[in-house]
């Protein structure tokens, strides 16, 4: 017992010696004296497997040892100091001022359609998505717009492949009949998501922008269900009350139609821009279901009418926070998304 008391006394005060920085007197020091895995703590523990007569000797040995492994330490540690080396340069001031870490933020957009999500969520409604490159035959065949439809030439798009009719969706309305497909009757979605149409921009304009289609299909659904969920809708994501109009309107997929308008929140209805100078803003095209769109869905329309809409996210979102210009929504310009 005493030799190997002795052997780690030699050892530690020859690695002692050669300690470079303060990364290195800090491991020599755990090496030694960590309490559970320590060289000195492990001898320790072995004193009670001494001879009672020879034990006091031991330990006092043991104690003595201890005492010139730490007196050494410290004489190195003072020494590096003194000398500047390693333990200066490892220093670190913790009270200078440093540049904090600049952490990004959902996009406003983004936020918008997560507040949408639990407000359908909370009646009901299931949040699906669907492809942004789609068939020409979700796009616009089974949403009741044939090839020859005038209705094709207000949604021009960007075709990908003309052989197998790809496109970038126009409206997240092709999930429609593919949800109805997949989930039948009744039915209660909502799709958020990004669309493309190729045209020319202005402030409220985009060939790239956002949309959250949205259908209910059950039996006896009328207009008085699609005007209960729009004003649910409308007062949870302004949080004040909008004015609203419907006028008659015309899409190939819906039967009657409506326009759904907004008055202009950023001009309070004078006149602006965005509204352009009509102090109202279209939202959302609406109505109920037309009968061929739910046959291409699979579901009966004798038994079953739903209604439909689709709403614009981003204008929605210039009107919440009084955006006068849809491109800025899109542009990457930081000093303008770090407002939200």
């Amino acid at each position: 017992m005493e030799l190997d008391i002795k052997k780690i006394k030699d050892q530690a005060l020859k690695e002692i010696e050669g300690i470079k920085n303060s990364e290195e007197w800090e491991q020599i020091k755990n090496k030694y004296f960590s309490r559970k895995s320590g060289e000195l703590a492990k001898l320790l523990k072995d004193l009670k497997d001494v001879s009672e007569d020879l034990r006091p000797k031991v330990g006092a040995l043991a104690n003595q040892v201890k005492t010139e492994i730490e007196s050494a330490l410290d004489i190195k540690l003072s020494s590096l100091k003194n000398n500047g080396s390693a333990l200066e340069r490892d220093f670190i001031d913790v009270t200078l001022n440093v540049e904090k870490y600049k952490l990004g933020h959902l996009h406003p957009v983004t936020q918008i359609a997560m507040e949408l999500e639990d407000i359908f969520k909370s009646m009901g409604f299931m949040i699906l998505d669907g492809p942004e490159l789609e068939s020409d035959y979700y796009n616009f065949e089974a949403l009741n717009i044939p090839t020859w439809h005038p209705a094709r030439d207000t949604q021009d798009t960007f075709y990908i492949d003309a052989k197998d009719k790809l496109l970038l969706r126009t409206h997240t309305s092709p999930v429609q009949v593919r949800a109805m497909q997949k989930y039948g009757a009744p039915l209660r979605c909502v799709v958020p998501g990004r669309v493309f149409r190729n045209e020319a921009t202005d402030a409220s304009h985009e060939h790239t922008f956002y949309q959250l289609e949205g259908l209910m299909i059950d039996k006896d659904i009328s207009i008085t269900n699609l005007i209960a969920v729009m004003k649910e809708l409308l007062s949870g994501i302004f949080k004040e009350e909008v004015n609203v109009r419907l006028r008659p309107g015309y899409f190939p997929f819906v039967e009657p139609a409506f326009e759904l308008d907004i008055q202009c929140l950023i001009c309070g209805g004078k006149g602006c821009p965005v509204c352009k100078q009509s102090g109202w803003v279209e939202l959302m095209p609406c109505g109920l279901v037309h009968p061929s769109v739910l046959k291409y869905g699979g579901i009966d329309p004798k038994k079953y009418s739903g209604f439909a809409f689709g709403l614009g996210l981003t204008r929605l979102v210039m009107m919440k926070y009084k955006i006068d210009d849809i491109r800025l929504l899109q542009g990457g310009d930081l000093r303008f998304l770090n407002q939200f």
